[in-house]
This record gives C-alpha cells, sequence and structure tokens, in this order.
C-alpha cells in the first residue's frame, strides 16, 4: 500500500518523510487507518489494535509538529510553543504505558508494563519520545533535506564530514549521479 522509505535514520524522521515530495505541493502516505497500521507495522512499533480516522489525524499532527520543530532547531530559532506542547501530549501515550512495579505478598518485586488501553496512541508516543530526544540533542545533528531534486526526504547527516546529500545512495544518489552523467554526455557530443 505505501511507499515508505526509512532512510530518515531517526523514527521521528521517518513519520515525517511519510508526507513525501513536501516542497512540491506533498503527496500524503498516511492517508487511511490501514496505511497508518502498515507504517507502524514496517517500523516496528507494536500496535495491536487497528487505527482509526482519528489516530491519522494524530499522527500527522504530530508529524507537522516534528517536521517544524526539527527545522526550526535547525535554524537556530525557538520552537514553537504549540509544536512543544503537542509533540508532548503525543509523548505522554496511552497513561497506562508507563513501566509499574508489583509487590507481591511474598515480598519478591517485578517490573511490569500493563497492556495499553489504545495500543496506536502508545506506538506514535514511541515517535514523539524520539523526536524529543532527537531535538534535545547537544550539538543539535545536522538533519538534511535530500538533493536529489525529485525526492525531498529528512535525514540524520552522521557521515564524518556532515556533508552528505542524498537520503539513500542507492536510489537517490544514483539517481543524480546518472542523470549528471547523462547532462555531461549530451553536452559533449
Amino acid at each position: 500500500m505505501g511507499d515508505w522509505v526509512h532512510d530518515g535514520g531517526r523514527l521521528c524522521l521517518d513519520l515525517v518523510n511519510t508526507l513525501r515530495d513536501r516542497y512540491r505541493g506533498g503527496r500524503e502516505l498516511l492517508i487511511a487507518p490501514e496505511a497508518l497500521a502498515e507504517w507502524l507495522r514496517e517500523v516496528g512499533l507494536r500496535a495491536d489494535s487497528s487505527p482509526v480516522e482519528a489516530h491519522v489525524a494524530a499522527a500527522r499532527e504530530l508529524r507537522e509538529a516534528i517536521c517544524q520543530a526539527v527545522d526550526a532547531r535547525a535554524q537556530g530559532s525557538v520552537i514553537a510553543a504549540s509544536d512543544v506542547e503537542l509533540i508532548n501530549e503525543a509523548a505522554r501515550g496511552d497513561d497506562r504505558a508507563a513501566v509499574q512495579l508489583r509487590a507481591e505478598p511474598d515480598g519478591s518485586v517485578a517490573a511490569f508494563r500493563p497492556e495499553p488501553r489504545d495500543p496506536v496512541r502508545t506506538a506514535l508516543a514511541e515517535v514523539a519520545v524520539d523526536a524529543i530526544e532527537l531535538l534535545a540533542a547537544e550539538p543539535f545533528p545536522r538533519v538534511a533535506v535530500c538533493a536529489y531534486h525529485r525526492c525531498g526526504l529528512r535525514f540524520l547527516d552522521t557521515s564524518p564530514a556532515r556533508n552528505r546529500q542524498w537520503c539513500s545512495m542507492a536510489r537517490c544518489g544514483n539517481r543524480a549521479k546518472a542523470r549528471q552523467h547523462y547532462a555531461r554526455r549530451k553536452a559533449a557530443g
């Protein structure tokens, strides 16, 4: 169903990349609850219940808040309070998802995680927590936009020189190099 790409280097950037061609009008990949369920499975997040339209809307809102917050942080600007609030709210997820302590009558103790009431919301909370960790990183890592003219995906640049140009060398890098090679050959002959 989806045209999923997981080259962002962070879970939260992979969510941002669910709006493809962002700088050319956008192409929405989270079009229905089934698409969100597929994306959650693809990224390895447990979501035992089926998403509903409200989950899709929440995922899109979280995605845009993360995108705007990353842009602001990359530019050295203040992150909008509304984006901070939305990300924090999403990170709280399902209040039952937190690890709990169980004390048994025999004196033994154990940690357990109760079943969430809303597994999709809990999965989106993991994305929000990943965004918080990225946004709070010092120094802020380079989040780049793919240089291939028909891509525009976001990715975490972990290259030693911090000058990576493409989200994926196998996909966009090869396309860009082939295009340059063709242009040089056409100009020469």
